[in-house]
């Protein structure tokens, strides 16, 4: 089958490989045929060396498409069922699932040093245990969440990860008050989700803040209230705010510089809300004063910071009652052999959200 793989961290081209086999299934597991996978910034960061990620492997982690066959002891899936890729599956008997924060299991991230992938030159592993830029895929069943057949594998695949994170920052970490003043630093796909979000719960100023005018277009379109340049920022705050800072600020860079202006956005007693990725040896500064005498609230937010197979069916019912455009989140249909194109589209800035055709 076709894959696109990343032979080395650091490169920035994919090279679309034909001999590709997705390896390991038997029971527990399921083969998925791809239908379509959403293109994140996370794996431009697993690329580039931010988040680690051995290699060679196949980037992708949002996906959607059906089930062609289904392992011993599986139940509840079948072949033909349509599903979404979930990327960080609960298992539902650890501390973490058990506690209800099923986002925090690490059952998922064991099957990250797993390859799931074999070519003649060897081993191939597939980004964050998945790899959905292949045309099949095998991981765990508890990976593979049945979706209505109303829902298009091009939205479903934006689920799987973007959407899910950027509603759930707004509507689960923050738990956003009706009325309060908001601020989105980064308005890519998980960006615009978070401003979807706010406009859900009630938010009467939404602030955007992306340095590409395209993108802070965008965000108007989505429910921000104003789109400004980073430079701007400090402006708007002083005339929104009167320099006293926004009720909630998301930072969806994923780098300390952008998180510290995050926080000096963040009004005393506010809450700073912590959804980029960013790498290991990135450090944010704060002085111990400020955490005291400021009292802001710092509060990351990984994969919506919710159940996340809820999370999904929230998204598809508010998806199904026009309460968030989904449709509006894929600017750039792309075939496998036109990848390279959409990722130099993710780095400039100029898509919004990619979703590739498998």
């Amino acid at each position: 089958m076709r894959a696109a793989v990343l032979h080395e961290t650091g490169q920035d081209k994919l090279e679309v490989h034909d001999d590709i086999e997705a390896v390991g299934f038997g029971p527990g597991k399921v083969r998925i045929r791809v239908r379509a996978t959403g293109l994140c910034h996370s794996d431009l960061s697993a690329m580039s060396g931010v988040l680690p990620q051995p290699a060679p492997f196949v980037p992708g982690h949002e996906g959607a498409g059906e089930i062609v066959e289904v392992g011993d002891g599986v139940t509840g899936l079948s072949a033909g069922a349509p599903v979404v890729v979930c990327w960080l599956p609960p298992c539902g008997s650890c501390p973490a699932c058990r506690r209800g924060q099923s986002e925090l299991c690490l059952a998922g991230f064991m099957n990250a040093s797993t390859p799931n992938f074999r070519r003649a030159g060897g081993d191939v592993f597939g980004f964050a245990g998945t790899g959905t830029f292949a045309e099949e895929v095998v991981v765990d069943a508890g990976c593979a969440v049945p979706i209505p057949d109303d829902v298009p594998f091009d939205i479903a695949a934006l689920i799987g990860c973007g959407v899910t994170t950027g509603l759930g920052a707004a509507l689960n970490t923050a738990d956003v008050a009706a009325g309060s003043s908001v601020a989105v630093i980064g308005c890519g796909g998980v960006g615009i989700s978070a401003i979807q979000g706010a406009r859900l719960c009630g938010a009467a100023e939404i602030v955007a803040v992306d340095p590409v005018p395209t993108r802070r277009e965008a965000a108007l379109r989505f429910g921000a209230t104003r789109a400004v340049a980073p430079e701007e920022l400090a402006g708007v705050k002083q005339q929104l705010t009167g320099g006293e800072g926004f009720d909630y600020v998301f930072e969806v860079v994923g780098r300390s510089a952008t998180a510290r202006t995050a926080y000096e956005t963040t009004r005393r007693g506010g809450t700073l809300v912590v959804v980029g990725a960013g790498a290991m040896d990135d450090q944010l500064q704060l002085n111990m004063f400020e955490l005291f005498f400021d009292e802001k609230r710092i509060l990351p937010s990984l994969y919506g910071g919710g159940d996340v197979v809820r999370s999904y069916e929230r998204t598809i019912a508010l998806w199904r009652a026009g309460r968030v455009d989904l449709d509006g989140l894929i600017t750039h249909r792309v075939a496998l052999a036109d990848i390279n194109e959409a990722l130099d589209q993710m780095r400039t800035g100029t898509a919004l959200r990619t979703c590739v055709e498998m």
